[in-house]
């Protein structure tokens, strides 16, 4: 197993050490707290977010089997429900979301209309995305240990691996294909919980992503796609390279001041290799990460569970767990509400 300089001893105390435990934080009221409200079957507690499609509460279920439980409503806004094309990309969201079930991907309830308002609800997580996770160290100046920055990665090509090969009740291939993998798009809990969410321009077998819809995270984009190509499972796992590249070094592999840069740097193949801005990475691991962001996609890894594979030879499971994830999450954002 490959190690690296550095690498701390397992264990809660050590890593609130280094990323401060974050006691004497007061819990502040959400700055987004809204008056509590009936949206059929839920009373709404706060809005936790906003998108461009969307708009994210904090809600607790009345009545049924999930009685007190607290989810999640995505609303789809009034302007964009008006949008034919945007309102089938929702409920093709919703759809596809409730057919997966895995523990390292979000999971979504019930999805419908009330009151003229299209909705999903869905798993509550509370914590954070991975990019509010990286703004946070980057402002403070501290680096994502290794281990942990691999295994974040190896669950979500867990995750990946999963909706690649997820088959629909009567055994039919649905070929899903997330489309959209970034860290914006995977959750850690408080608890060290790790999910995939939004798959709102997933690809599957019958429904083709716009390529127009992934202009959004084009620092996220696979050679071939830049190009004009088809998304495949192998944008994913481009995606997924991106992500541990940015995890380890706090840096995004291909940049530029416009997207068209952004592409440019993209189809170019040239990046300043992750162990030259972080001697410690292993040689092994470093090659993963060259191997994952070659230009040409018969060069990548073949699949997310064979990239996954790889990655497991290259962290150490002591230190790279979910109660180690959890220490991060709480030292860095203390009891500060997060959702």
């Amino acid at each position: 197993m490959a190690k690296h300089k550095d690498r701390r001893q397992p264990g809660q105390d050590a890593f609130s050490a280094k990323f401060g435990r974050g006691n004497g934080i007061k819990k502040v009221a959400h700055p987004h707290h809204n008056p509590r409200r009936r949206f059929g079957n839920y009373e709404i507690e706060s809005k936790i977010g906003k998108g461009g499609m969307a708009e994210v509460y904090r809600a607790r279920v009345l009545s049924g089997p999930r009685v007190g439980q607290t989810v999640a409503i995505k609303r789809l806004s009034a302007a964009i429900a008006s949008d034919r094309s945007q309102l089938e990309r929702f409920t093709h969201e919703a759809d596809l979301c409730r057919r997966l079930d895995h523990p390292n991907i979000v999971r979504v309830y019930e999805a419908g209309a009330l009151q003229g308002v299209h909705y999903i609800a869905m798993e509550l997580i509370d914590g954070c995305d991975l990019g509010h996770l990286l703004r946070q160290l980057r402002q403070r100046g501290l680096e994502l240990p290794i281990d942990f920055a691999v295994y974040l990665v190896k669950v979500l090509l867990d995750a990946l691996a999963y909706a690649h090969g997820a088959r629909s009740p009567d055994g039919e291939v649905l070929a899903i294909v997330h489309g959209d993998v970034s860290p914006a798009n995977l959750f850690v809990s408080r608890s060290g919980e790790i999910k995939l969410g939004d798959f709102g321009i997933a690809k599957t077998a019958t429904v083709p992503a716009r390529g127009e819809e992934l202009q959004g995270k084009a620092y996220y984009l696979s050679p071939e796609v830049v190009a004009g190509g088809e998304v495949s499972e192998s944008t994913d796992l481009w995606a997924a390279a991106v992500t541990l590249y940015e995890l380890l070094t706090l840096e995004k592999p291909f940049r530029g001041e416009t997207p068209e840069a952004v592409f440019a740097a993209i189809t170019r193949g040239n990046f300043v290799p992750a162990e030259t801005l972080r001697p410690e990475i292993p040689a092994s691991l470093a090659g993963a990460l060259r191997k994952g962001l070659a230009a040409s996609k018969a060069d990548r890894f073949g699949s997310a569970r064979e990239f996954a594979r790889t990655l497991e030879a290259n962290y150490d499971d002591t230190i790279g767990t979910p109660l180690a994830i959890a220490a991060v999450v709480r030292g860095l954002f203390g009891a500060l509400d997060l959702v």
